[in-house]
């Protein structure tokens, strides 16, 4: 192992732990982690970083699915919604991509709202984002199952995107119904956004799925371990007719599992952020706060239902922490790169690390 191999394993372990802190101790991170850890072999936000640094370019579309859509008040969710705003800011930073967001029309709306938060602007025609600079597209994708994969290849035939991440996207299981994380069906509000993402993995796009539970799109690549310890994923275990169990039946290339979807999205920007070794890409610190705002005075609400600004019911000032906490810890590993420190060699050549790559 190298100087920067250790500094960047490090700076994944620490972006994984903050992404993984548990405030509510019910352990459902630590899970799924120990399964999507196993299937990355490495830090997964620094592994979903260099996967994308492979194959976004200047002016390449990608693709961003999001949305899920809560009862009783049929309303969609902050998680996920929250992140995927300062994502599409930072691909657009990072590599001068061009993010093109794909949800439910009630998720569409709220987007719009926010774009100008995060300094972009924002349209529902692709080209139009692909002709012009700082700018965003969002797509409202069917709720019509025989209607999704004829919407996905008229969307390819307008452009293919460089990759495709998922964030807290609703998924459905093997049965195609889709779940709330307790197990009662929500198949007639979501957005079939998941039937689009098998069409891209069927034609070979490069794909990161980001969930925090085991009914999110994607999540299948970590199946049998989800399904041996995360309750009411496997089959018999969901609360509706379908018995099918809530985990979702896609895959993904990239798994990054967290506390909270926003939270994996936001130490996925941080990875970006230290290995372009660009500061810019994570964004300013007021902006996690305002979007949250912005979007919460549209409708989108918290896990809990409340429309107080929120994520999975932890308030404004945890999720800023936690984004400023991954902010510091990458920009602390930038500025202390320096060739004449007298630790890295010594560590190095004691071996420990050799064994944690």
């Amino acid at each position: 192992m190298t100087k920067e191999e250790l500094i960047e394993y490090n700076v994944g372990e620490n972006l994984d732990s903050l992404m993984n802190l548990d405030p509510r101790g019910y352990g459902v991170c630590r899970i799924l982690y120990k399964g999507s850890r196993d299937y990355t072999g490495e830090p997964l936000s620094i592994h979903s970083a260099k996967e994308l640094m492979k194959v976004v370019k200047p002016g390449d579309p990608v693709f961003i699915f999001v949305g899920f859509i809560l009862i009783p008040h049929k309303c969609p969710e902050t998680d996920g919604m929250v992140s995927i705003m300062m994502l599409a800011r930072a691909l657009v930073q990072a590599f001068g991509a061009k993010p093109i967001v794909v949800c439910p029309e009630e998720s569409a709306r709220a987007v719009e709202q926010c774009a100008g938060v995060v300094g972009l602007h924002c349209y529902r025609d692709i080209k139009t984002v692909l002709a012009l600079p700082m700018s965003m597209g969002v797509i409202a994708f069917t709720k019509a199952k025989n209607q999704a994969r004829q919407q996905a290849e008229q969307i390819l035939a307008q452009a293919t995107p460089a990759a495709a991440i998922s964030v807290e996207c609703s998924g459905s299981n093997e049965d195609g119904a889709y779940h709330t994380a307790l197990g009662f069906d929500v198949s007639d509000l979501e957005a079939k956004s998941d039937i689009f993402w098998q069409v891209l993995r069927e034609k070979g796009i490069p794909t990161v799925a980001i969930g925090d539970l085991g009914n999110e799109n994607g999540m299948a690549v970590i199946a049998d371990h989800i399904k041996k310890y995360v309750p009411y994923t496997d089959k018999g275990q969901c609360q509706c007719s379908c018995h099918g169990g809530i985990l979702a039946s896609t895959g993904a290339d990239n798994i990054i599992t967290a506390t909270c979807s926003d939270w994996g999205c936001y130490a996925l920007m941080a990875a970006i952020s230290y290995l372009k070794r660009d500061k810019k890409v994570m964004p300013p610190e007021e902006m996690p706060a305002e979007v949250m705002r912005v979007l919460c005075r549209h409708s989108i609400v918290d896990m809990t239902g409340s429309l107080l600004p929120g994520v999975d019911g932890f308030d404004v000032r945890l999720n800023v922490l936690i984004m400023d906490l991954m902010r510091q810890v990458t920009r602390y590993a930038i500025r202390y790169e320096d060739p004449n420190d007298n630790w890295f060699g010594p560590v190095l050549k004691k071996g420990f690390f050799e064994h944690h790559k």
